[in-house]
């Protein structure tokens, strides 16, 4: 069974690695989807794959890179299915 969930992290996870570390660990994991800032200061993602890896993966982005706090992650069910684990550009 796949899975997809859209997340929102807020806290310090903009200028501190944030993008290449959900994409190194979405590739170890397996997991496939997005990532990108937005302008408010937030990362938003989508994370595509079986709910084992994603569940990892949320705690993964929990704690973030060495710099980043991370004060809140707002998880919703999405829809979508991905060939890779990509960044976007900021919106």
């Amino acid at each position: 069974m796949i899975e997809t969930h859209h997340l929102v992290i807020s806290g310090r996870v903009q200028r501190v690695r944030f993008r290449n570390f959900m994409l190194e660990s979405a590739r170890a994991l397996g997991i496939t989807g997005w990532v990108r800032n937005r302008a408010d200061g937030t990362v938003e993602a989508v994370i595509d794959g079986p709910p084992a890896a994603l569940a990892q993966m949320i705690e993964f982005t929990r704690r973030g890179p060495a710099h980043a706090i991370v004060e809140e992650i707002r998880i919703a069910k999405a829809a979508g299915r991905f060939e890779r684990f990509e960044m976007l550009p900021t919106v």
